[in-house]
């Protein structure tokens, strides 16, 4: 099997590998956790000839019958070897009940070096939290960049090819299906319903499947633009549907969980206030956002840009808010080891009205990080206007910040 290597992960795993911490992969499903965890695999069994894994993928059914930790811990209680350096990988393991205290007595062992996956985020808030704080070190990994698109599916840098990026998105194992047609959204249609019946519906116990898949239709038609639980309530009912603003909330939440999409609250610019009303939400892969609602490029391509930035931002490991400036609205916000760095998104800013609201918004702050207005294919005007540095989409999302 080739394993295309994604370094961006696998190089700020390797430090912690036989360290007694547990290593913890997060992200929504089909993103390829399980894979960078076979490169880690092939980096110890090269690296150390002394070592014997053992690996458990919960989705395969060799391990239907592994349901709870009491099964699991009966399972391993002769795979490991006395006398090797033992490596314990399992997939999915929130499909395991408890599982934390198979993991937890693992550790107090130090029976063998720990590496998990998990497909939902009540697994740290929760299950690790409660038993394993402090033992375990989280990795998320996301869909593919742009820069990692290019090199899984073989192709140049060009306008043409960051269009199939926001077209098609960057889910990994559409490399083996190629780009061609409706084929990869054949497949992405097929990631979108395991995880919202899997995922979502199965485990949190979702009894209003029909208001769910509106739900997502709307953040669909909406990604990027700001609205309340409260809003979304009052909108469906204009529909017809009548859905409670808490139940609204909860299958927000719900959806969070899953990494399917991530919510981006309001913060004011220079100070330390958090809106807690008004929100954007923003899908974790391109692909699946068009494979439910359409690729429409003419509609579309600006809500696209602005899913795509966000997610080079979080993919750079950045804390993202919406920034507020008195009246007025900064795309991102992105935070990451106490610096800061400053994105406006915008089709164009040939037109004289939008360029004095794109670089006026970042003029208004009073800092000196940096600060940046993303647009598609404009001619560049560089940092003229005050050190604010305009960029074209395709370097942005190639260019380290």
């Amino acid at each position: 099997m080739k394993l295309i290597q994604r370094p961006n992960y696998t190089d700020k795993v390797i430090p912690f590998i036989n360290k007694q911490v547990i290593k913890v992969f997060t992200g929504q499903r089909r993103v390829g956790k399980s894979y960078v965890m076979l490169q880690l695999i092939a980096h110890i069994e090269r690296s150390n000839k002394n070592a014997h894994i053992v690996y458990i993928n919960m989705e395969l059914d060799d391990y239907t019958h592994i349901k709870t930790h009491t099964d699991l811990s009966e399972y391993l209680e002769d795979k490991f070897i006395a006398g090797k350096n033992n490596y314990f990988f399992i997939d999915e393991v929130q499909e395991v009940q408890e599982f934390e205290r198979t993991l937890r007595s693992l550790l107090a062992k130090g029976t063998c070096d720990i590496y998990c996956t998990g497909s939902n985020a009540n697994m740290l808030s929760g299950e690790l939290a409660t038993f394993l704080s402090g033992r375990y070190v989280v990795f998320h990994i996301h869909s593919l960049s742009f820069q990692e698109f290019l090199q899984f599916h073989q192709i140049e840098k060009s306008f043409e090819s960051l269009l199939l990026y926001l077209k098609y998105g960057g889910m990994p194992f559409l490399s083996n299906i190629g780009l061609q047609e409706d084929l990869p959204y054949e497949y992405l249609r097929n990631v979108y319903s395991t995880i919202l019946l899997k995922d979502v519906v199965a485990r949190e116990n979702i009894r209003n499947v029909s208001f769910l898949e509106n739900l997502v239709t709307y953040l669909a038609d909406n990604t990027g633009s700001l609205f309340s639980a409260a809003n979304i309530s009052k909108y469906l009912k204009s529909q017809k549907v009548d859905i409670s603003t808490q139940l609204t909330i909860n299958y927000l939440k719900a959806l969070s969980n899953t990494f399917f999409v991530h919510k981006v609250v309001r913060s004011e610019i220079g100070g330390l206030k958090i809106f807690e009303i008004g929100e954007k939400y923003y899908f974790e892969d391109l692909g699946l956002r068009n494979a439910i609602v359409g690729f429409n490029q003419r509609a579309d391509i600006h809500k696209l840009m602005e899913n795509a930035v966000y997610l080079y931002l979080k993919q750079q490991g950045y804390q993202i808010f919406v920034g507020k400036l008195d009246d007025k609205e900064v795309d991102f916000v992105a935070e990451r080891n106490g610096a800061k760095v400053y994105v406006q998104v915008s089709l164009t800013v040939m037109d004289e009205n939008t360029a004095n609201r794109e670089f006026g918004n970042l003029l208004k702050i009073e800092d000196n990080y940096p600060k940046y207005v993303v647009t598609l294919n404009d001619v560049l005007i560089g940092d003229s206007n005050g050190g604010i540095i305009q960029q074209n989409l395709i370097d942005f999302l190639t260019n380290a910040l």
